[in-house]
């Protein structure tokens, strides 16, 4: 029989529903969520029962590097790979444990999260409510539905996104490191389009110093397609690399020279970011597997 997150954290999500104070409903008036510290120890515990020995954070100078600019005031990103819901919760964790100003790194995160980790199901919002968020509502979330329910969430959808965005300028020169997930959504293999990243995230390279891109290699949760509370987990090496601070404007520019003149050069800067992160991937991958080799 395979784990389910259900089945496998069964008292961490009893824990987690009797102590949240989630909000179940996005407003532009609560799109700044403040982590709480009563649940981050419960994602914790989930996530180090199924790390192998030998899971570890690569590139921790890196890290520290970018986060020393933004104490000195530079906007800064992390720019990562998305392959399950946990994949913050091992990135904060991996940061925290790496030693060094790790620590420091993973409390500082605030990540951009789609209102649907707080809407769609009450348990998942608990989850979430561990880490600094800044909740938007996604474009996406608009393609194919109903006219007349368009109507009604356009408005709100504008709303959110507005207030979402004005709290990100707030907090983008304090000393944060705001974590993106460029594709948008998990990446689910039987749909290739979820490998594509979103044009949106030019914006946020346009309008940022400096960047570093994130690798995840090892699964130790795997999406399916029934509810996100169905999804598999398993054991494994989880590897998480950070490569070396990155200029956002250079990349952008260079990203965007190499466009034929009619390109779409907000996607051209997305698509140079996921080829950067796929190639961070399969170089790491063969890293992992030697640590999976030598166990």
């Amino acid at each position: 029989m395979v784990d389910t997150l259900t089945t496998a954290f069964g008292a961490q999500i009893k824990k987690a529903m009797s102590t949240t104070k989630a909000a179940t409903v996005i407003t532009e008036d609560n799109v700044y969520q403040e982590g709480d510290p009563n649940i981050l120890p419960l994602l914790d515990e989930m996530v180090e029962s199924l790390l192998l020995p030998g899971s570890r954070l690569a590139g921790l100078e890196n890290l520290e590097d970018l986060y020393k600019k933004a104490q000195s005031g530079k906007s800064c990103l992390l720019l990562v790979e998305h392959y399950s819901n946990m994949d913050l919760s091992i990135v904060s964790l991996m940061a925290r444990k790496a030693g060094g100003r790790g620590k420091e790194i993973g409390d500082s995160i605030i990540a951009i999260a789609g209102m649907k980790l707080n809407e769609d199901n009450p348990i998942v919002a608990a989850f979430a409510s561990a880490y600094t968020r800044i909740v938007i509502y996604p474009s996406r979330y608009l393609h194919g539905i109903d006219e007349e329910i368009k109507k009604v969430e356009l408005p709100r959808s504008n709303a959110i996104n507005r207030a979402a965005m004005k709290m990100l300028n707030e907090q983008k020169y304090k000393g944060k490191l705001v974590l993106v997930f460029p594709a948008g959504t998990r990446y689910r293999a039987w749909d290739p389009e979820t490998k594509k990243g979103v044009r949106e995230i030019d914006s946020y390279i346009r309008s940022f110093d400096y960047m570093c891109f994130i690798a995840l290699n090892g699964e130790i949760l795997h999406v399916q397609k029934a509810d996100m509370l169905n999804d598999a987990v398993s054991k494994d090496v989880m590897l998480v690399t950070a490569s070396p601070v990155v200029s956002c404007e250079e990349f952008r520019e260079k990203a965007r020279a190499s466009a034929a003149e009619d390109e779409d050069k907000k996607q051209i800067v997305v698509d140079a970011i996921m080829n950067e992160l796929e190639k961070m991937h399969i170089s790491a991958e063969k890293e992992r597997l030697k640590i999976v080799n030598a166990s």
